[in-house]
């Protein structure tokens, strides 16, 4: 049992029973020339979002930790986006930029296109979990919740983007379906103004979970690591 340092109050998470879930660290969300400079949002929150989950990573890696990759990702064909129909089609940026953009048509969030990818400093390492997602949430239509249930972990630890839109939608449905969310603040970046994200902070510290920082997570694995084995 490792007490990690959080707001409102201390979690007490089991590093066996615990997976890093990163959400959409994509180009699209991340990079320039990605989904969301193109739709002219601020994205100069994910560079240290990056350095923050590389120092979050490389710490979960070396502590044995479970590590999860979310990637919002579309079929060419658009099968699984859905049609005129669903929301999704209205509301997802991806598709909404599609339709009002012909010259993006097929580039955003394709797979296998460069705005699919998962940002360069991140690539997963032998062992992490990629799983596909095509809505906001990792949990709606996907495999994560079997997965996670058969390495029988408990506690989640999310970084990613966007703060406000798939981070704040997966660790909701965690804490539904009874996993333990910790949102780790300086490695995930918002979509539009800064109140997306302290509305976000601010509902978790106080209803579904629990809000920490990268060096608090990275300090508390070396420290566990550093105690002897018992007698």
């Amino acid at each position: 049992m490792l007490a990690l340092d959080a707001r409102p109050e201390p979690v007490c998470i089991v590093p066996a029973q615990t997976a890093i879930i990163v959400v959409d660290m994509q180009n699209a969300f991340a990079s320039a020339g990605g989904m969301f400079d193109l739709a002219g949002f601020d994205i100069s929150g994910a560079a240290p979002a990056i350095e923050a989950n590389k120092r979050l990573l490389a710490a979960a890696h070396k502590a044995g930790l479970t590590v999860v990759y979310l990637q919002m990702s579309y079929r060419p064909d658009l099968g699984d986006a859905g049609d005129a129909s669903s929301p999704n089609y209205h509301k997802e940026l991806g598709m909404v930029l599609m339709r009002q953009r012909p010259e993006l048509r097929g580039k955003l969030l394709i797979d296998n296109s460069w705005d699919w990818q998962i940002v360069d400093a991140l690539k997963p390492e032998p062992g992490d979990q990629i799983i596909r997602k095509s809505r906001y949430s990792g949990f709606c239509n996907t495999g994560l919740e079997a997965y996670l249930r058969a390495r029988n972990i408990r506690h989640l630890l999310f970084s990613g983007v966007a703060t406000n839109v798939c981070v704040d939608a997966t660790a909701r449905d965690a804490y539904m379906l009874e996993f333990w969310p910790v949102l780790v603040e300086d490695a995930m970046n918002h979509s539009g103004p800064d109140f997306n994200r302290q509305a976000t902070l601010w509902n978790f510290e106080n209803a579904f979970g629990w809000v920490t920082r990268t060096d608090i997570v990275v300090e508390a694995l070396r420290a566990k690591a550093a105690q002897p084995l018992p007698a």
